[in-house]
């Protein structure tokens, strides 16, 4: 229960802040969102360019861990995977409150599975964050940035969320190392104090999830 009220309360604080006491919004950030979904980058910052582009990383990284986690609970994960792609930490906080622990994994991996599963798509997601890191890091203006922050909602509450989707990682973390048999203190704490780049490298190189024998998973149905 107390899990439960902090991350329920977690959400509720988010949500007062970034509608009641964040900058208040730019009348042109409509078509900065457009210009960035579309790729239209050339009059844009950098640093904004590569931050956006991480928040697309992110959920999907995310996905990896809350898929198979989903498998064990009485909420499925996919109505807040897909609502994160489109206001990140907001989608994933009432998720957190809802589920149980769920450090096991029973049953067949179907394709869907297999996919989030897959070392290839950490790797994927971690080449791609390193792009995106080196580009807004060597070519972005930090002082239009951080006015940007102070002055525009979108950029304020898009770096915040980017901030609590990290923080967050460390709570599906240790039942994703679990449902692995991966036990070492030292991964958990690497992928979960190293920002983005620890979980993405952790998805790269975690051992797949154990899948039943089908002989195994049809006796479980008929007893």
């Amino acid at each position: 229960m107390t899990r439960k009220l902090l991350f329920g309360g977690l959400w509720l604080i988010s949500l007062v802040y970034a509608f009641g006491f964040a900058p208040p919004d730019r009348s042109e950030t409509l078509d900065l969102i457009i210009d960035l979904s579309s790729g239209n980058w050339s009059d844009i910052n950098p640093l904004i360019v590569a931050l956006f582009n991480l928040m697309g990383i992110l959920p999907l990284a995310y996905s990896c861990l809350l898929f198979a986690d989903g498998r064990g609970q009485k909420i499925g994960a996919w109505p807040f995977v897909t609502a994160s792609f489109g206001v990140g930490a907001f989608a994933i906080l009432p998720y957190l409150a809802l589920r149980e622990p769920n450090p096991t994994f029973t049953g067949e991996k179907n394709a869907f599975l297999k996919f989030w599963d897959s070392r290839i798509l950490g790797g994927i997601l971690t080449l791609g964050a390193i792009a995106c890191l080196v580009y807004g890091l060597s070519q972005g203006n930090w002082n239009d940035f951080v006015a940007q922050w102070y002055d525009s909602r979108f950029i304020h509450v898009m770096s915040l969320d980017f901030c609590m989707l990290c923080l967050l990682v460390p709570t599906l973390l240790e039942d994703d190392m679990e449902r692995r048999g991966l036990r070492n203190r030292g991964v958990f704490w690497a992928a979960s104090l190293i920002p983005l780049l620890g979980l993405l490298v952790y998805l790269s190189l975690r051992p797949p999830l154990p899948e039943a024998e089908v002989g195994s998973v049809e006796a479980v149905s008929s007893s």
